[in-house]
């Protein structure tokens, strides 16, 4: 029995499955990209600003979402206090200052309302970017998802996960080792950008995020094409292995930056953006 038909049979007794092999048996070149705070999880990190008497006032990633063009330009009442600009240090819990409170304020977080979505890529095992305006090191993140994965965390299957990509790394001709040696490996293929790490400005992430989407999107096309090659050669598979991109982020200016950098920069439109601001996510 050939990879493809095992393949095959292995859909048919999950019908829910969508972890990048398609029911044909072929890779459905799903690839997802995310932004983190408030569109993954709600994480319980705060900036920090300043009030008129200089006493420090923490601020959600979702507030900040709203009043960052304000801050420092102009006052505004922020839960009772009158901001006028950051304090120092602001963004302290967000970069390596506070990597050991990322891991524990993740695993606390609620869900973002793209957390389902997130779940079905990694049961899935779909390949997916990472891309935050946090400063920690990258390395931080991916533990954090490691940590998801091998605690079934709020839906998270790692049985699910470790099957699939097992299935998936069959056809594509690779070898695997323990469960967590394949998450491992897994995770090292996906990209973790929080894109003010070493450079880039907390308060105007969004070129950041453009350059690491720029990157990913370079990557997945590299890796389609290689599942491709080795697809067809192992199989006579026939498939174009057009990757297709989802991007979700709760912050409308970072996705109408994005929305420029896509329509300028590629004619095929290979990312297709979600609005996730105020907890529901739609298409824009």
């Amino acid at each position: 029995m050939n990879i493809k038909t095992i393949l095959r049979e292995y859909v048919k007794e999950k019908l829910s499955l969508n972890e990048g092999i398609s029911v044909e048996g072929t890779p459905d070149m799903k690839y997802y990209a995310f932004d983190w705070d408030d569109n993954i999880v709600v994480m319980p990190t705060k900036i920090i600003v300043s009030d008129e008497n200089a006493e420090e006032v923490g601020i959600s990633t979702e507030d900040f979402a709203e009043y960052r063009e304000k801050i420092g330009k102009e006052t505004f009442t922020y839960k009772g206090k009158n901001i006028v600009g950051y304090a120092s240090d602001p963004y302290r819990n967000f970069t390596v200052k506070g990597d050991k409170q990322f891991l524990l304020d993740a695993m606390i977080a609620e869900p973002g309302p793209s957390w389902d979505d997130f779940v079905e890529c990694i049961n899935g095992g779909s390949i997916f970017a990472i891309i935050t305006a946090r400063g920690h090191n990258p390395k931080v993140i991916k533990d954090a998802v490691f940590t998801f994965i091998v605690t079934n965390h709020n839906g998270i299957n790692m049985d699910e996960c470790v099957t699939n990509l097992r299935r998936y790394r069959e056809l594509s001709g690779d070898s695997m080792k323990s469960d967590k040696q394949v998450i491992n490996d897994y995770l090292n293929t996906c990209q973790f950008s929080p894109v003010t790490y070493g450079e880039g400005s907390a308060s105007n992430p969004e070129e950041g995020k453009i350059k690491a989407l720029r990157q990913f999107i370079t990557d997945v096309r590299l890796m389609a094409s290689e599942i491709g090659k080795k697809a067809y050669f192992k199989n006579d598979v026939t498939n174009k292995f057009v990757p297709e991109i989802g991007f979700s982020d709760d912050d409308p200016r970072n996705i109408e930056k994005i929305k420029q950098f896509i329509d300028t920069e590629y004619e095929d439109k290979p990312v297709r953006t979600y609005l996730t601001k105020g907890g529901e996510k739609k298409e824009v």
